[in-house]
């Protein structure tokens, strides 16, 4: 039986991470591609030799971890090299996500892509998509809280990602979270109501 997929997606710092954590303690099966791509480029990462062939040694630390402060400055500052990575890692992650979906367990799975709405491929494989969205401004404020950031460099982060109103118009359904935790889990629950009963049918 062909499963149920919800697609996640928002813009850094939106909550992704807040409302895929709700889902799973539902019961759903989170497939996330942002953890998938850190197991890639972590320490004995499939992706870690191609990016040492691409980019060079010096992209790959000690460890074996791709080196992800110099790498986000590459390729926030040349698009071409942004290209190059994009090209290396994601058929690496679709190709370990779609074994994940396969092997899920929930009653419906729930596929975090950060880059959902501006892959039409992905698109076509979730049966919902849904939009964790705030304003910029408390985007801003959550990812330099987190990560210390520079306010230049999240700034760039975010006008590198797909326009806040073309993400909202490609949604099905959407999480208000620019208030609590606590209200951005109530909003989970009554999605998850809803999914399950078009997961059941």
């Amino acid at each position: 039986m062909k499963k149920f997929v919800v697609g996640l997606t928002g813009g850094i710092g939106s909550g992704k991470s807040a409302a895929a954590d709700e889902f799973a303690r539902l019961g759903a099966t989170v497939v996330d591609t942002d953890a998938i791509a850190h197991e890639l480029t972590g320490p004995g990462g499939a992706a870690v030799p191609e990016v040492k062939r691409v980019f060079g040694d010096g992209f790959v630390d000690a460890s074996g971890t791709m080196d992800r402060k110099r790498m986000r400055a590459l390729v926030f500052s040349d698009p071409a090299q942004k290209r190059r990575l994009e090209a290396l890692l994601h058929p690496l992650i679709r190709a370990e996500s779609g074994r994940r979906i396969a092997a899920a367990v929930g009653m419906y799975v729930v596929h975090v892509v950060p880059l959902l709405v501006e892959s039409p491929d992905l698109r076509a494989g979730v049966g919902r998509v849904l939009v964790v969205d705030c304003p910029e401004a408390l985007q801003m404020a959550r990812v330099r809280q987190r990560s210390a950031l520079p306010e230049e460099e999240v700034r760039r982060i975010i006008a590198s990602q797909i326009q806040r109103q073309t993400r909202l118009a490609a949604a099905d359904d959407v999480i208000d979270n620019s208030s609590t935790i606590a209200a951005l889990q109530q909003q989970v629950r009554q999605l998850h109501e809803s999914y399950l009963a078009r997961a059941k049918a």
